[in-house]
């Protein structure tokens, strides 16, 4: 366990499928936490069994707090939350004394944490982004991979809270925690899709499905998807990993926004991303990202699907 050192006050805003238990590690070290929640009866159950404070507004979360962690859907929302809608309305600034600083945890995009960050810079608070990959699993587990970006004291600063939540690096400057989650997982959209491809034809050609994963993950084809996610996920129906596939969406969307502000060819990246957004159309919303498999299994033969998939081209 990680013990929690000083007085820092820390707030927690997000208390979903991730946010829970990475809150919830935090308490564990000692630290002193209070958690927000736009569901207020989620917050406050997570509260009361974890042993920490939970508050009704962001100003007020804000002004108890010496750093804010923010465990949010997009950079939209996370700036919302921070500053406000020009500068009205509940949001953490209305409390935070100046000197405060935020965690942005969330999958937010990259060019709009800079922007934020100088922003917040201008009216005397810091902030490092410090997205996470290893899903619900690595986050109950503590062991997820932190990226972090911005100012090397200040992320110095914040090191031992973070070590609490999983394994920190630091990749760069601000916005680049970011960047480098959305080309992870874009790296690991691309491994799902490639070994559902193959999933299809080898069953199509008499192969039973989970003997080539177990071949996959015996050879070099194995990647994240083949290890933890057909058994798992797909191959039993389950489809409840606990991360969306309209955030993988999104998330790769952002990958090819960086990358096309870099003036850097990425032909496979937008091949994937256009046949991730038919499986998103396929699908419909709130579907699991390993749904994915069952749009190529079931789905991406159909001449609709197909249709799909030629006018996202």
């Amino acid at each position: 366990m990680v013990s929690a050192s000083g007085n820092l006050k820390i707030g927690f805003v997000g208390i979903g499928n991730m946010g829970q238990p990475m809150a919830g590690h935090l308490v564990k070290a000692g630290w002193e936490v209070a958690v927000y929640d736009t569901d207020l009866a989620k917050a406050a159950a997570f509260a009361a069994a974890q042993g920490c404070a939970h508050i009704g507004s962001l100003a007020e979360l804000g002004a108890r707090s010496d750093v804010v962690v923010l465990m949010l859907p997009d950079g939209k929302i996370v700036r919302r939350v921070v500053l406000g809608v020009d500068e009205a309305g509940d949001h953490l600034l209305a409390g935070m004394a100046k000197g405060g600083s935020f965690i942005d945890m969330s999958s937010s995009a990259p060019v709009g944490t800079r922007e934020l960050g100088a922003e917040l810079a201008q009216k005397g608070y810091g902030l490092i982004d410090a997205p996470v990959s290893g899903g619900v699993k690595g986050a109950v587990a503590g062991t997820l991979a932190i990226m972090v970006g911005g100012d090397e004291a200040l992320a110095a600063r914040f090191d031992s809270l973070l070590s609490a939540m999983g394994r920190r690096f630091h990749v760069g400057p601000l916005g680049s925690g970011h960047a480098a989650k959305v080309l992870n997982n874009y790296v690991s959209a691309a491994g799902l899709a490639a070994a559902a491809e193959a999933l299809l034809v080898a069953q199509r050609f008499g192969i039973d499905g989970g003997v080539l994963v177990d071949v996959l993950n015996a050879s070099t084809g194995r990647n994240n998807s083949t290890e933890n996610k057909f058994k798992q996920y797909v191959l039993n129906s389950a489809y409840n990993s606990g991360f969306s596939l309209d955030l993988m969406v999104k998330d790769i969307q952002l990958a090819m926004e960086v990358a096309e502000a870099c003036a850097a060819p990425t032909e496979l990246g937008h091949s994937t991303l256009e046949i991730w957004e038919a499986a998103q159309s396929w699908t419909g919303s709130n579907a699991d990202h390993t749904e994915f498999a069952r749009f190529i299994l079931e789905g991406a033969s159909t001449p609709a699907a197909t249709d799909k998939v030629k006018a996202s081209a």
